[in-house]
């Protein structure tokens, strides 16, 4: 598979919470850092996705903004 998506963090899937409608899908990266990412439950399903697997986190975005204080 070839993707132009140029965040891709391989990670660990250490949480699954299926909701009604979304799954909440926390991958643990190497370094110990967490991220979360909220699919709907079909996608969960279809990918067949369990805690211990082994994922990739793809983050595409136009702006990242910076907020202080």
């Amino acid at each position: 598979m070839k993707i132009s998506t140029r965040n891709v963090l391989k990670g660990t899937i250490i949480h699954i919470e299926h909701g009604a409608v979304n799954s909440e899908v926390t991958i643990q990266l190497p370094g110990g850092q967490k991220i979360v990412s909220i699919i709907t439950k079909t996608s969960a399903q279809n990918l067949e996705l369990k805690k211990g697997m082994e994922v990739y986190g793809l983050i595409k975005a136009s702006n990242v903004m910076i907020a202080i204080d």
